[in-house]
C-alpha cells in the first residue's frame, strides 16, 4: 500500500533521470534517488510516492485549530498527515513530522477508506489534510478527498501553497476550505528562511481566491526579528488587501522556538496584537491573532457595528451575535464564510483516535 506510481513528472534523459512536476522545485532525480520532499523517489525510472496509505497522527481537532474561523465554526476535523515537506523551513513548528527520516516507517497504514470510515464514526463534518504539507503527497490526498465528498464529509487542506500550475488545479479542486501560509511579503525571506521563491506562494493565493470557490484563510508566523518588523507587516497587509480583497480571514500566530531557530524567543503577545492593529488599519476586516491568549483578537467582531459575532477562548467556541444567516445580529452586516443556523456551545478538545493499521 505505501508506494504507488506518482503523478506530476516527466522522463529528462535516457540515463533514468526524471523531474517533478509537482512543485516549483522541480526536482531532479536520479534512479534510487528521492526528490526535496522525501517522499517522492525515482524506482527504475519512475517516480513513485512513497508514503500512499501512511499516515501519522489521528487526530480529532476543532476546526479552529486550523486554524479556519469563518468555516462552520466548532466543527470537528479528523486530522493526519504523512512525512516529508517541501520547504525547508529552519523554524519548522513541525519538524518531528517533516524532517525526521524515521517518520515514514513509524507511520501506519490506513486506506483511504479506511479513513473516510473514520471520520463518519467519530461524527467528524470533515477531514484535514495538515501536520506536514499535503502537497508532497497530493495523490494520496485527493484519492481520500474524493471518498470523502462522496460520503457528504469536506476537505480541509493547511498548506504552504508551494505547488506548481499543473497540479494546482485538481489538488484545489478536491478542497472546501484551505488555510494557507504567507510567511512573509520578501523573497529575501522565502529563500534564506524556507529555501524557496515567493513568487509561486503569491501565484495559488491568488488562484485559490480568484478562480475557485474553495474557501480561504491565511496565517502569518511572526518571528522575532525576521518578519515582525512594523513595515514588513504593512507590506504584507497592503499587498493582501490589493490581492485578496479586505475579506480574507488573516491569523497572525506567535511563534515558539523549534528546529533550527531555537535561540530566537517566542512572539511577544504585543507583536500580534500590534500587527492585528496595522492590518485593521490597512483595511482587513477579519484578523485574528493564535498561539497566545486574546480574547479580543482570538473572537470575531462585526467590522462595522463591533457587535461580538463568536467569542472564542481556547477551543470554548460560543456564537454571541451571529444570526442563523450569517449575518450580525446588530446591524445584519453579512459575514463572509460558511455558517450553519442553531447556536455554536463549544468546540471539541483535540484527542487522538485509532484508524487503519492504528485500529
Amino acid at each position: 500500500m505505501a508506494t504507488i506510481r506518482a503523478r506530476w513528472w516527466h522522463r529528462e534523459n535516457e540515463q533514468g533521470r526524471i523531474r517533478c512536476d509537482l512543485c516549483p522545485r522541480y526536482c531532479t532525480v536520479k534512479p534510487g534517488q528521492r526528490s526535496f520532499c522525501s517522499v517522492r523517489k525515482n524506482v527504475a525510472g519512475e517516480m513513485v510516492l512513497t508514503t500512499y496509505g501512511l499516515a501519522v497522527g489521528f487526530c480529532i481537532d476543532p476546526v479552529e485549530k486550523k486554524p479556519l474561523y469563518h468555516f462552520l465554526p466548532a466543527s470537528s476535523a479528523l486530522s493526519f498527515g504523512t512525512a516529508g515537506c517541501n520547504l525547508g523551513c529552519r523554524f519548522c513548528q513541525n519538524w518531528d513530522t517533516t524532517k525526521s527520516r524515521e517518520v515514514e516507517a513509524l507511520s501506519v497504514e490506513a486506506a483511504p477508506h479506511e479513513i473516510v470510515e473514520a471520520a463518519i464514526a467519530h461524527n467528524c463534518r470533515m477531514i484535514a489534510y495538515t501536520y506536514n504539507d499535503p502537497i508532497p503527497w497530493a495523490e494520496f490526498a485527493i484519492e481520500v478527498a474524493r471518498l470523502a465528498r462522496e460520503r457528504g464529509i469536506l476537505n480541509v487542506a493547511v498548506t504552504n501553497g508551494y505547488i506548481a500550475t499543473p497540479a494546482r488545479e485538481e489538488f484545489f479542486a478536491a478542497m472546501d476550505a484551505t488555510n494557507i501560509d504567507l510567511k512573509a511579503l520578501s523573497d529575501d525571506f522565502y529563500k534564506r528562511m524556507s529555501g524557496v521563491r515567493l513568487e509561486p506562494i503569491l501565484d495559488t493565493l491568488c488562484y485559490v481566491h480568484e478562480k475557485t470557490d474553495v474557501w480561504l484563510e491565511v496565517t502569518n508566523l511572526l518571528i522575532p526579528g525576521e518578519n515582525d518588523s512594523d513595515g514588513q507587516i504593512r507590506n504584507l497587509v497592503t499587498w493582501f488587501v490589493d490581492n485578496l480583497g479586505p475579506d480574507v480571514p488573516l491569523h497572525f500566530t506567535a511563534f515558539q522556538p523549534a528546529y533550527k531557530l531555537l535561540d530566537v524567543p517566542a512572539t511577544p503577545p504585543e507583536t500580534l496584537r500590534r500587527a492585528r492593529e496595522i492590518a485593521l488599519g490597512a483595511g482587513l476586516r477579519w484578523v485574528y491573532t493564535g498561539n497566545i491568549v486574546d480574547a479580543v483578537g482570538g473572537s470575531t467582531h462585526c467590522p462595522d457595528c463591533g457587535q461580538l459575532l463568536i467569542e472564542r477562548r481556547g477551543f470554548a467556541v460560543r456564537q454571541v451575535g451571529l444570526a442563523g444567516d450569517g449575518r450580525c445580529a446588530g446591524c445584519h452586516g453579512k459575514v463572509p464564510g460558511h455558517f450553519e443556523p442553531g447556536p455554536l456551545v463549544t468546540g471539541c478538545q483535540p484527542h487522538r483516535v485509532p484508524v487503519g493499521g492504528n485500529s
